[in-house]
């Protein structure tokens, strides 16, 4: 066994724990399909957001972990449910009049507003197929309709038919009293209108695999389960899809969580195995609200990747996943610095270590080095200083401080600073607030002034902040947190900021002098 594999089967990692966790399934034989299978599933009624990219990242974690300790082979199914009919119109799309004259319909059957696929449900499918290949995922995408329609779920449709009574009995417990009385796991598609209907059946055949039931117009159908004229209800569905695919692990949303049970049971009377399942937390806006994509609160990826890597984003995602996150632009610097953290210190550690840093989940062990010679909170704060209106700025300080770093060579620092500009001309400068100083913090100011001036350490940053530290014990500060936010608030206008003595090297020893300057002249 190798010294990586024999440190995942201890590493405390929750994607190894996880991964462990799913190797006991197999612990006395292999799986017959000849593979461990992890599924992802998604609602094509809208466009693909941050939630998809966090579910199918993390469970992507979990299968690169598995792999670390097993040599079953894997596989991992994207799952469309675009069989669903469309029970509202999306906002955000075009010809809002078309789509609602065709509410309820499968989602496959409604025409696509934008007009480049052949319907709205293959144009939602196209969208998340590119999404999903924008970031490098390995998967098999399944359409609910081909599933359906093709034949390949009909054994377990039959078998559901079969043991409807069993099915609607774990069903009926969770429902309403009102909602028991109407309710069926099935929903028929209407013969003429293509509707997904809502009714309940008037009688299930469990010999012939068919279901009678009365339209909404009082009229009497007949039809078989199978062959894409029935669908199931969601919850029966995601049981029945475990069965028919013999799913081993899949991931979601905690509002799935008390339903778990549900799908785990109408599963086995499918006669499957219930998966492996993680529930995972959901993100937060700043205010502590649910993330939602209808209401357009909290951050969305394209803004996440607006102002930072792509990486960093796994990075959040990657923390603490049972935890509920707030997920806004304040969280972006903080990522971004501590992603490259851990990449440094991945390149010293052992096998024990690098299993637990979250840049080897990130990156499926295949780790990159850090070109970043300057942290991004402290560009920011550069950014600022100088009014950075362009990255070319901020590589005239960069380049001074670190001669050796150039564009070419360093492409995270180059794709860095031009997200520092991009972030403080949006977040930083239009809420940046100065202070004047009080008697005790002018004194020294201008102490460090004058100490600057005099300045022949080079650009040291450890021996700057040195520097700087002795000027607030000496004029006083207790504690010395007190003078480095003086700093802060009354030279860069924010609240905390970087450690000053790399700030001076960075931005310049006689530009410092005169910030100090111009902000005790204000």
């Amino acid at each position: 066994m190798s010294t990586m594999r024999e440190a995942a089967m201890t590493s405390k990692a929750w994607p190894f724990e996880e991964a462990r966790a799913l190797l006991k399934r197999y612990e006395k034989k292999p799986p017959e399909k000849g593979y461990v299978l992890f599924e992802t599933g998604y609602g094509p009624s809208g466009l693909p957001h941050i939630g998809t990219f966090g579910e199918v990242l993390r469970t992507t974690m979990i299968r690169r972990a598995f792999e670390v300790i097993s040599d079953i082979p894997t596989k991992l199914i994207c799952f469309s449910d675009d069989l669903d009919g469309m029970r509202k119109v999306p906002g955000n799309v075009p010809q809002q009049e078309m789509l609602a004259e065709h509410m309820h319909k499968p989602l496959t059957s409604v025409p696509d507003p934008f007009g480049t696929h052949e319907s709205f449900g293959h144009h939602n499918n196209a969208m998340l197929r590119r999404f999903l290949d924008t970031f490098g995922f390995e998967y098999e995408f399944y359409s609910a309709r081909e599933f359906y329609q093709t034949g390949q779920f009909d054994e377990i449709l039959l078998r559901a038919a079969a043991r409807y009574d069993d099915i609607m009995a774990v069903m009926l417990k969770s429902l309403r009293e009102e909602r028991q009385e109407t309710y069926s796991i099935f929903l028929p598609i209407h013969p003429e209108t293509g509707r997904v209907l809502y009714v309940p059946m008037k009688h299930v055949d469990g010999a012939k695999g068919e279901v009678t039931f009365d339209d909404t117009d009082g009229r009497e159908w007949t039809l078989p389960v199978t062959g894409g004229n029935v669908k199931l209800q969601w919850k029966p569905d995601f049981g029945a899809r475990w069965a028919a695919l013999d799913v081993d692990f899949e991931m979601y949303g905690k509002e799935h969580a008390t339903n778990t049970a549900i799908y785990d049971r109408i599963c086995e009377i499918l006669g499957g195995r219930k998966p492996n399942h993680f529930s995972y937390e959901l993100f937060l806006d700043e205010k502590g609200q649910k993330i939602s994509k209808s209401s357009g609160n909290g951050i969305s990826i394209d803004e996440w990747l607006t102002y930072a890597s792509t990486e960093s984003l796994s990075y959040f995602m990657y923390l603490k996943p049972k935890t509920a996150k707030r997920m806004h632009f304040d969280v972006i610097p903080k990522a971004v610095d501590e992603y490259h953290q851990q990449l440094r210190a991945y390149a010293t550690q052992d096998d024990a270590g690098r299993v637990n840093n979250p840049v080897f989940h990130i990156h499926g062990g295949d780790v990159p080095t850090s070109d970043m010679v300057v942290p991004f909170a402290m560009l920011l704060n550069l950014a600022s200083v100088s009014g950075a209106e362009d990255k070319e700025t901020l590589w005239g300080f960069i380049q001074r401080y670190a001669p050796e770093a150039s564009a070419a060579k360093n492409p995270q620092m180059d794709q860095a600073a031009g997200f520092a500009v991009r972030y403080y001309n949006d977040f930083v400068k239009p809420t940046k607030v100065f202070r004047a100083p009080t008697d005790q913090e002018r004194a020294a100011l201008t102490d460090l002034a004058d100490r600057l001036k005099a300045w022949d350490g080079g650009l040291d940053a450890e021996e700057l902040q040195t520097m700087v530290f002795a000027v607030g014990k000496e004029h006083g500060f207790e504690p010395l947190r007190d003078w480095f936010t003086a700093l802060y608030e009354v030279l860069l206008g924010a609240s905390q900021g970087p450690r000053f003595g790399g700030f001076i090297a960075l931005y310049g020893v006689n530009e410092t002098v005169a910030l100090i300057e111009q902000q005790l002249a204000a």
